[in-house]
């Protein structure tokens, strides 16, 4: 079996460090590293160690790390949702891969889920040097994500948001609210199988808070990483959901057309499906597949 360390690096300009997991296959390196991160609040024990267990096996080492301000990583106050300081752990992350001895600075991949892989879509974009990339079911507009939050909870979102922007400004706590909730509910996440199938990725006996600080609910609309999807030089493959609650899917594959070397791959199957069972062995076999054509390594490569 594959060695797993605990690992940490320095993001942003202040010191604070994201902290993760660094997945070594067996043999001699230098390997190609996999860079792995979750979507909208999730932290890494939500199923990324089955997909990293998976490329492992093949050849691959993983560096799969938590966003500041949620899961093991630094950050006050927690689960603040914040784009850029989010795309900047991206950056230290790639970073530190490349620091590694034991991996191969010039064989980066990026792999990013859901409202990650909106982040691999702009950090792609901004890093010419990356082998290749991977973008599951991803958040790709926000604008089509907003229509798929029915209007009553967008209303309630958007007013919490306010607040959050508000209240701390005269000394009070951050307002939050949930990640994923009922239809209706004042949550960013509302779809009839968004509450089960969100918690459901959470591994028994796990800290885990669903909730996230309100103020990203104004920032859901501006947020359109499929725009950049033109400006990406390295093979990225999309892994698009048909059924997709949150991240729609004509928008992504319209994006992903733009990409000049993107490939997409289409599941019947909805948004939280494609982390389990059959849809996820059919995903990662076709992860692996598009891995070994670009990025070949000793067991599995060309």
């Amino acid at each position: 079996m594959a060695g797993r360390t605990s690992v940490e690096f320095v993001a942003g300009g202040c010191g604070e460090h994201c902290r993760g997991w660094l997945y070594e296959p067996r043999g001699t390196g230098p390997f190609p590293v996999i860079v792995m991160a979750h979507g909208l609040g999730g932290i890494k024990e939500m199923r990324l160690d089955a997909y990293a267990q998976r490329f492992c096996a093949d050849g691959y080492a993983c560096l799969v790390f938590d966003y500041r301000h949620f899961g093991a990583s630094d950050g006050s106050p927690r689960q603040l949702l914040d784009i850029d300081r989010q795309l900047e752990d991206w950056s230290g992350a790639i970073a530190f891969a490349r620091g590694n001895r034991n991996l191969r600075p010039d064989q980066v991949v990026l792999w990013g889920t859901s409202f990650g892989g909106g982040h691999v879509i702009l950090s792609a974009a901004r890093d010419r040097t990356l082998a290749a990339a991977i973008a599951q079911c991803p958040f790709t507009d926000g604008i089509a994500s907003l229509f798929a939050l029915n209007w009553r909870s967008a209303l309630k979102v958007t007013a919490l948001a306010l607040c959050d922007v508000m209240l701390p400004l005269v000394g009070r706590a951050p307002v939050m609210v949930p990640t994923a909730g009922p239809p209706g509910s004042a949550a960013l996440m509302t779809a009839p199988d968004a509450l089960a199938g969100y918690l459901a990725l959470v591994p028994d006996g796990t800290a885990f808070r669903n909730q996230v600080t309100a103020r990203f609910g104004l920032n859901i609309v501006r947020h359109r990483p499929g725009r950049k999807a033109a400006d990406i030089s390295c093979p990225i493959l999309f892994c698009v959901c048909e059924a997709d609650s949150v991240a729609p899917a004509g928008p992504t594959k319209r994006y992903a057309r733009r990409a000049p070397k993107g490939e997409v791959r289409a599941y019947q199957a909805g948004h939280f499906d494609i982390y389990v069972d059959k849809d996820f062995e059919q995903v990662v076999a076709d992860q692996l597949a598009f891995l070994h054509r670009h990025v070949p390594t000793k067991q599995g490569g060309a």
